[in-house]
């Protein structure tokens, strides 16, 4: 038996590919499907499966396009409502795979239909490791709100029966989930570890070891933040059958007065550019998410799903936008319409405008706010994150909300932007400056610092 993992950091998840004797199957493949195609091409194995542990609301399965390319089987949840040809499998579903057998438990909790796929090779059915999806993870276990507080607490509970249940497998039993760290779909931090095993988990993860059901409910749902806007389209498109991309798609170099056409219909013009390269010059009104790992949940989060996307870099960095539209069409935003060509340089060279972005340093947070009343820090971090603390007197709006908040910021003030980095307060920088909003954005560092900052200034103050 062999089993290779696939990891995509940006949205904090893995697929899983298992083979034996030449026949493999993938678990929770994501959409961009080219490089599980070809590990197995690589190996001599024939993908006969998809496995589904449940129906995924962070990102859109790859199963369509793996059964387009393979004619694997599909095999999902009976109890997940898909709509396109598959099996269905529940509790005790076995699937032949070479020598091993791939055998369903019933895990609910992450979501009502979610199974755990146990990879069983000897006769006496004890298994070698079990795909865990979001159940049980590494050092953590998936969130169970994300189908709404009105079943939030029921399926807490059958979190909580369904980590006991896979708690009595033997030790040595490795544990392999999709989500981990980086996702949105864990309830709170997770270990950086892609695997453990069975008995690591029970020394180690606290929702394993605690046996009353309020402090589990405590541990799992006291530190939940946010999840992205994105989200809520997720379940939808994948219970449907996601539409078929058949491989990489180039993005087209536009030319500035396209873009400009473009811009006026009502595209999006997202620019992937460093905050500073940003700020220095940019095309008015665009919004700006930097290109790392987090990249397509932040555009995710601020840009309207399915609404038109045009893709802004400097002409050093055109070579990465075929990654960017990759990254996007994980979640479903395939409406990239091409990428300004030449960059910001070539729109000011065919006479369009160039707007700019006032970039602050940790240190001139405290002169500027002593210095007039109509300036204030918005504050755009997860609610979590305020729990530790907030600058006096700012206005806390969590980044994804700022898109259908921003008509309650005041426009006769300048709003400094923060958040702990400086990555997300850019992103939300250039959402009041197309609003219109005058701001400033603290590009390095953020609200911590600051705090940290005062509260060493405190006892030297009360000396005096």
């Amino acid at each position: 038996m062999d089993i290779e993992m696939f990891l995509t950091p940006g949205l904090g998840d893995a697929t899983w590919l298992v083979a034996s004797d030449g026949e493999a199957a993938l678990i929770d493949p994501q959409r961009d499907v080219a490089r599980f195609l070809q590990a197995a091409d690589q190996r001599g194995w024939r993908i006969t499966h998809v496995l589904e542990t449940h129906v995924h609301n962070d990102y859109v399965s790859g199963a369509m396009e793996v059964r387009a390319a393979t004619g694997a089987e599909l095999v999902v949840p009976a109890r997940g409502g898909y709509r396109f040809p598959h099996r269905a499998a529940d509790e005790g579903a076995a699937v032949a795979l070479g020598g091993i057998q791939l055998v369903a438990m019933a895990t609910p909790g992450h979501t009502p239909e979610h199974l755990a796929w146990q990879v069983i090779g000897d006769a006496d059915g004890t298994p070698d490791a079990v795909f865990t999806g979001g159940s049980l993870l590494v050092g953590s276990a998936g969130r169970t709100d994300l189908l709404g507080p009105d079943r939030t607490a029921a399926l807490t509970d059958d979190q909580f029966r369904s980590l006991r249940r896979l708690a009595r497998l033997p030790d040595q039993v490795r544990v392999l989930p999709t989500h981990g760290a980086g996702s949105f779909c864990t309830a709170g931090p997770a270990s950086s570890g892609r695997e453990s095993t069975m008995g690591g988990e029970r020394a180690m993860n606290e929702l394993l070891q605690t046996v009353q059901t309020a402090r589990f409910q405590k541990l799992l749902l006291g530190g939940l933040g946010r999840w992205p806007a994105y989200y809520g389209h997720m379940a939808e498109i994948n219970r449907t059958g996601a539409p078929l991309l058949r491989g990489p798609r180039t993005p087209t170099p536009l030319p500035a007065a396209i873009v400009a056409e473009l811009r006026e219909r009502g595209a999006w013009i997202v620019d992937a550019r460093d905050r500073w390269t940003f700020a220095a010059g940019h095309v008015p009104g665009s919004i700006h998410v930097e290109a790392t790992d987090s990249f397509a949940s932040w555009v995710g989060s601020v840009v309207p799903f399915g609404a038109p996307i045009v893709l802004v870099l400097g002409p050093e960095r055109m070579d990465i936008a075929g990654d960017l539209v990759v990254d996007l069409s994980r979640i479903g935003y395939d409406a990239v319409v091409g990428v300004l060509d030449g960059g910001v340089e070539a729109w000011a060279a065919a006479g369009g405008e160039l707007a700019s972005q006032t970039m602050l340093a940790l240190a001139g947070v405290a002169p500027r706010l002593a210095g007039s009343d109509q300036v204030r820090v918005l504050d755009v971090r997860q609610p979590t994150e305020w729990r530790e603390g907030t600058i006096p007197g700012s206005t806390t709006i969590f980044l994804g909300d700022l898109p259908g908040r921003v008509r309650e910021l005041d426009p006769g003030t300048t709003w400094l932007v923060m958040c702990r980095s400086g990555m997300r307060a850019a992103i939300g920088g250039s959402i009041l400056a197309a609003a219109g909003l005058r701001t400033e954005v603290v590009g390095a560092g953020g609200v911590p610092d600051v705090l940290a900052q005062r509260a060493t200034e405190l006892p030297a103050t009360h000396g005096r």
